[in-house]
């Protein structure tokens, strides 16, 4: 019951998108990535590594995210997979559905949209979209 504690979010940030930097397209990485701007696509993560994107107040994307962990403080348009942790600060809003294995939530954050567990028993469909396989 207590064995398995979820990690937390790297400290470490590999790859910055800028406050004023808009990118139109899917957006695939590894490790950090801190967003300021704007990102109209995807936000996916590498499979079968440990990734972190943190997404600033003034962050905005409207896409699908799927990341290992998530701190998110700013606006997202689209489905968010987070298969290991969620951090949801003050400021953050989310439009679509959630997927979240831990999730932390801060007073005023905004959801619309459903909250879907992830535990070891997930539905496969959920499983085979954090993990890449179709």
């Amino acid at each position: 019951m207590f064995g398995n504690k979820p990690s937390k979010p790297q400290n470490r940030i590999d790859s910055l998108i800028g406050a004023g930097t808009k990118v139109t397209g899917n957006i695939n990485f590894s490790g950090g990535l801190r967003v300021d701007g704007d990102i109209d696509g995807n936000v996916i993560a590498n499979p079968g590594k440990s990734t972190t994107l943190v997404l600033s107040e003034h962050a905005c994307v409207d896409g699908e995210i799927n990341v290992t962990h998530l701190v998110a403080n700013g606006k997202v348009t689209g489905p968010v997979y987070a298969a290991e942790y969620l951090e949801l600060q003050s400021k953050a809003k989310l439009v679509g559905d959630v997927h979240y294995k831990t999730l932390e939530i801060q007073l005023g954050a905004i959801i619309e949209g459903r909250l879907i567990h992830l535990s070891d028993g997930a539905d496969r469909e959920a499983t085979l979209k954090l993990s890449g396989e179709d």
